[in-house]
């Protein structure tokens, strides 16, 4: 599985495992990617931002593969300016989203397209993510949202919502559509089936990538299938038990103190 670096892709998740509590990718991950990278490995990121929301994070990596994109509804490949794949919601997304908007009025959220992100209703949380990506969204009615390509619908709330919010989805039992909770606030719908694992198995398929090794790492509940799809899946110290359970390794280092690093130093052990 390790015989050869120049046929490893290592995908690692943005918050909480690549970035560190300031946002920042620290100086000994960095070094260690760049290490990874001269040897022949290859590395790219899995995370929930949109094309336009990940632009700032281009220069600190230096990107030569796809990304991974809104949890997995897309693959996007920066050198080209390409999107290689997208799995759009279906068109009852948007009444899915305006029963949960009238079960809970206190919700923020926004729409997530290629061409941008549609806030169809601000609050502090949403504020918030809007502020953390560095997007200038759309400010719109759920109604007057474009249809077609809604690659995710990100509903903001207080930690202490997060609960209510999971049992009207259970008990709604939406079946044309997915959810996943991606952090303490944000609460996301997906196309059906589509994780940030499900983008692994479609990036296997892409030209080129035969016979090639998938590691990932990530430390969040939006992680846990690109763990198991992948050849090695593994969690940062920092990360929640039901990833580390998932995961093959439980790394000694948290986002904080060189997570990544450790995980490539693993891979470079084994690939001699």
């Amino acid at each position: 599985m390790f015989d050869d670096i120049s046929n490893v892709l290592l995908l690692s998740d943005m918050d909480g495992t690549l970035l560190n509590s300031r946002k920042q990718i620290s100086d000994t991950d960095r070094a260690a990617i760049e290490k990874f990278m001269a040897l022949g490995g290859k590395f790219t990121v899995a995370t929930g931002r949109t094309i336009q929301s990940f632009q700032s994070y281009l220069a600190m990596l230096d990107l030569k593969m796809p990304v991974i994109m809104y949890n997995g509804a897309a693959l996007y490949d920066y050198g080209r300016g390409e999107l290689l794949f997208t799995m759009p919601l279906p068109s009852e997304a948007r009444a899915i989203t305006r029963e949960i908007l009238t079960a809970m009025p206190q919700v923020g959220g926004e729409v997530l397209k290629a061409d941008g992100t549609y806030v169809f209703r601000n609050n502090d949380y949403e504020a918030l993510h809007t502020k953390l990506c560095g997007v200038e969204p759309y400010y719109t009615e759920l109604d007057s949202v474009p249809e077609g390509g809604w690659l995710k619908v990100l509903f903001a709330m207080a930690p202490e919502d997060i609960p209510q919010i999971e049992i009207i989805v259970r008990q709604k039992g939406y079946s044309s559509v997915s959810f996943v909770k991606s952090s303490d606030i944000f609460y996301e719908m997906l196309p059906l089936g589509v994780t940030k694992g499900s983008a692994l198995a479609e990036y296997r398929r892409l030209s080129g990538m035969e016979g090639f090794t998938f590691v990932s790492v990530g430390d969040f509940d939006n992680d846990i299938e690109m763990l198991r799809e992948a050849d090695l899946g593994a969690a940062p110290a920092n990360a929640e038990d039901s990833v580390k359970e998932a995961a093959d390794i439980v790394l000694n280092n948290s986002c904080e103190t060189g997570a990544v690093a450790e995980l490539i130093d693993y891979i470079i052990e084994r690939c001699k």
